[in-house]
Parts: structure tokens; sequence; C-alpha cells
């Protein structure tokens, strides 16, 4: 005789919510609570006084619970996400599985986000932007103050760019890869350009000089860029790419994804070390020696910018690969040789290494390019990781990267504030 809580539908068996609860192992609250954050459907059945459920799409979500603890709680330890797009270990890391370095110093920006998107190589692929995308992010960019910076640019024309696409809430894959495609060139497109006679053509590297320095582009300082871009794309979950998951787990669309990423930039310890190093190197070449300049930063109360990386015990293997290509740039000799003088004049007593901040820093210096351009580079390059995450957490179950909070406020019942 079947149980008399147990109903059968047109998609299977169906079991009720006391069931259900006894299957995934939770009180019947936290039932609803999984319906609520989309990780469970139910229905009412005609004439039945209670929701049923799917059993199986119970079982797997009793599977999942039961293989991966929730994101943040105490079974979990610290907070770790399940993701096949970087790896880093010891001093190198990993692009799905190929060595990043090599990738860049072989492979342009563009098919490096296509490699971590996608897990196979496009030789020769460049993003375009439609017209309709570029000319509602350049007005919305236009209408900001003269002295805004450049990631609230790249946020104003993200949000613009998504008003243009009215199929943004299609997260399916391809349809997510066609708004990559065309939200990267529209972030570059929509930053004004430093030459009037700038034409946005070739790679995505050459298009974003132009609103980057005034000089002419020539082929080793477009490479050097490229390069820094590539090196730059993901680098795991730092700050700016957990909210971006945070974002999609949510389900929210992939250009809101990316503006997450962007809000987070605008904290002064993530993506903003770039111009510092910058303002340092500037300092460096003004007075001919390092030791002044470090001795006041340390009296300051201040970190050496562009030294050390908590991941990396040695050098920083980004500022490796940039520093070799930068050595075939003539022009960028005197920033080389002030960031040596950095790292030499800091390790008498520490053993810091060049990170890639101040690698980038000598690529700015040297092509004369402003203090925010490292700012601008880095939030460029890290959307197509940003999208990679976006990707990968489509494919989790929704509202997962929910932590608990540990409550430590006045225990209830506290009287009612006068």
């Amino acid at each position: 005789m079947r149980d008399q809580g147990t109903t059968r539908g047109h998609d299977g068996t169906r079991i009720t919510t006391r069931e259900a609860a006894e299957l995934l192992g939770v009180k019947p609250e936290t039932v609803y609570a999984y319906v609520s954050r989309g990780q469970l459907s139910s229905r009412r059945e005609p004439g039945g006084r209670g929701s049923t459920f799917d059993a199986e799409e119970v079982a797997a979500l009793a599977r999942r619970n039961r293989r991966e603890p929730a994101v943040g709680s105490p079974a979990a330890g610290e907070l770790s996400v399940r993701t096949s797009i970087t790896l880093i270990e010891k001093d190198r890391y990993f692009y799905r599985g190929v060595d990043a370095t090599e990738l860049a110093d072989r492979h342009s920006y563009e098919e490096i986000a296509e490699w971590l998107w996608t897990g196979r190589l496009r030789p020769g692929i460049t993003f375009t932007a439609p017209e309709s995308a570029v000319t509602v992010a350049r007005r919305a960019v236009a209408a900001l103050p003269e002295h805004t910076g450049p990631t609230d640019r790249l946020r104003v024309a993200a949000i613009a760019a998504a008003t243009a696409d009215p199929l943004r809430f299609d997260l399916s894959p391809q349809a997510v890869l066609g708004a990559a495609r065309t939200l990267i060139p529209t972030l570059v497109a929509a930053l004004p350009p430093l030459r009037p006679d700038h034409r946005d053509e070739g790679p995505l590297a050459r298009r974003l000089w132009g609103r980057l320095t005034g000089r002419d582009p020539d082929e080793t300082s477009v490479r050097a860029l490229d390069t820094a871009l590539g090196l730059l794309v993901d680098h795991d979950l730092a700050a700016s790419t957990l909210a971006v998951r945070v974002a999609a787990s949510a389900r929210a669309h992939a250009y809101a994804a990316v503006s997450a990423g962007l809000g987070v930039l605008e904290g002064p310890l993530h993506g903003a070390a770039g111009g510092l190093a910058h303002r340092m190197l500037l300092d460096v070449l003004d007075r001919g020696t390092a030791a002044p300049v470090v001795a006041d930063e340390l009296r300051a109360g201040r970190t050496i910018p562009g030294l050390g990386h908590r991941l990396y015990p040695g050098e920083d293997p980004r500022a490796r690969a940039l520093f070799s290509v930068l050595e075939e740039l003539p022009v960028a000799a005197p920033a080389l040789a002030a960031a040596r003088d950095i790292v030499s004049t800091t390790a008498r007593h520490a053993p810091l290494h060049a990170n890639v901040d101040l690698a980038l820093a000598v690529l700015t210096v040297a092509s004369g390019m402003k203090t925010t351009a490292a700012e601008t580079v880095f939030a460029v390059a890290r959307t197509a990781g940003w999208i990679a995450h976006t990707l990968e957490e489509y494919e989790e179950r929704p509202l997962r990267m929910r932590p608990s909070g540990r409550y430590v406020g006045a225990r209830p019942p506290q009287p009612l504030p006068r």
C-alpha cells in the first residue's frame, strides 16, 4: 500500500513537505527556504492540503548537499568555491591547466579570453562592438564630469551597454558569450581617445592604446600592452571576482555581474596599486635614486607599492613575464632601472619581490600614460575573467553564495527602544 502522503503527478513521483525534509535532513521550514532560493520547485496537488515536491529533484539536492557544504558554513571551512578556470601553484599560475604566462606570450588578449570562456583557441579572433551599443555607452560616459575616474567610466559604459541589449536576461552560454564579445570592445570604445586621428581598428590592445596615451602605437609597445592584458585576465577568486560570482549566483545578467566587479575595483586595496606604483616610479626617476623615495614611503607608514604578493613567496610570475617583454622596449629602460632600484633598495631589509603592479607601472610610465592607466588596463583585462566566472557560476545551483552570519549583538529579548 502506497504512503498516504505520496502522490504521483505527470512528472513522476511526488512527495510531501515532511518527506522532503526527512530526505534532506532539514526542518520543513528549510524546505520552503530552498523553494524561495530557486533550489527546489513545489506544486499544490488538486484537493491537497500542502505542497508536493518532485522526488528526483529532492534526491538530487540531497546528493549535492552531502557532497558540497554550503559556502561559508562551518563544514566548508574557509570560503572556497569550486572552479576550473585558474589554478595558482607555487610561483606559477594556469588558465584551464595551461601556463598563463606562456599563453600571454604567444596569444592575444582576445584569444586568451576565448580559451578561458570556451576551452578552445580561436587564432586571430578580434572582438567588435555594435554601433548602437557604442553610441549609447559613449553618450553616457560623455555626460560624466571631466574628473571622473576610469572605473566610473567603465561601470557607466557597462550599464549603458546593458540597456542597449534586449537579450541581456538570456543566461544561456551562447547568449552570454555573444554579450561578452561585444561588451569588452564597447567598454574600450566608450573611453575618449587621446589622439584626434585615432581609429578603432585591429586587436583590442591597439584600440585601447589610443585611449591611454597620445604616443604612436608601435608594434613592440602594443605587444607589451596586449601581454599585460593577457596576464591580468584572471587570478582565481580575487575580491572583485568573488563579487561577480555572488551576482551571478543570484542570476544577475552578465552586464550586472561585470558592474559588480567594477564596483569592487573602486576600493583602494584592489586594482589601484598600479597607479600608486606609477607615482612612485615617477618620483624615483625625478630624484635619481630609490633610497629617499622608499624612506619617505616607510616614514609615512605606507607599504611599498608594487612589492610582494600573498599568493607568491617569490617573484610574481606576471611581473616576470611582463618585465621580459618590456626589456625589448628601449623607451622602457629608465623606468625598468628605477623599478630594479626600488626592489634592490627594499631587499636590504625585507625579502620582497616585484609584483605585477610594479611591472604594469613600468609600462604606463614608459608609454607616457596617466597615473590612472594601470587601473584601466586591469579593469578591461579582468572583465574577460569575470565573464568566465559568470558562465561557471550559472552552472551551479542558484543562490549558493550565501554564507551564514555569526550574530554577536545583544541577545533577545530586548525592550523596545524609547
